[in-house]
């Protein structure tokens, strides 16, 4: 399938499975969210995957985490250049607001509930927002601790193919940024593909 620039869409895995995540039409960001099935209370966990795996980012072989630090997904084979991003937030209307954007936005958390709700699910009540896997995403580090958003290193026909270690619902947003580099230079943000293989 493809998921329309600025939009999302989720998908349920059963453990097994293989899901392919592309760039059809250049660099972009996939902000990607799991959910392991039924209640959908356990989350893929940013936080868990740093401190389980002793990375910023896993590599093909290396799992991403849950919030009870199972694996849920494991990288199988990542063909772009390897950045990706577990550091940031999701873009939400409050981020389009501090950038000067106070008129209603398309955003990634809204793509995740609104994806969830056309699927027949829904977080469970009181549940925090997790924080995505930022697939594409370029965030250059400074020495003095500070945070660049960057054009994306990945291109057109990159991909990451991943295994779903659990029964899962998994949330893919064609972030809708336009207003920094997130997708690219040309502040346009584009497709992402998504596969069940």
């Amino acid at each position: 399938m493809i998921i329309s620039a600025g939009t999302g869409n989720a998908v349920e895995l059963i453990a097994g499975q293989q899901v392919r995540i592309g760039l059809p039409e250049g660099p972009q960001v996939a902000d990607m969210f799991a959910f392991a099935l039924p209640a959908l209370d356990e989350v893929l966990s940013t936080a868990h995957t740093r401190s389980c795996a002793l990375c910023l980012s896993p590599k093909p072989g290396e799992a991403f985490y849950s919030n009870d630090r199972r694996a849920m997904l494991t990288l199988i084979e990542d063909t772009s250049p390897g950045v990706h991003d577990l550091l940031l937030s999701a873009c939400d209307q409050a981020r389009y607001t501090l950038l000067g954007h106070s008129a209603p936005h398309a955003n990634c958390n809204d793509n995740v509930l609104s994806a969830l709700q056309v699927g027949g699910w829904s977080m469970p009540n009181g549940a925090n927002f997790p924080n995505p896997v930022n697939l594409f995403e370029h965030v250059v580090i400074s020495p003095d601790g500070s945070v660049e958003i960057c054009a994306p290193v990945a291109k057109k026909g990159d991909s990451v193919t991943l295994r779903a270690e659990m029964d899962l619902v998994l949330v893919i947003s064609a972030c809708p940024m336009d207003i920094m580099p997130t997708n690219g230079d040309d502040l346009k943000p584009k497709p992402i593909s998504l596969e069940v293989l």
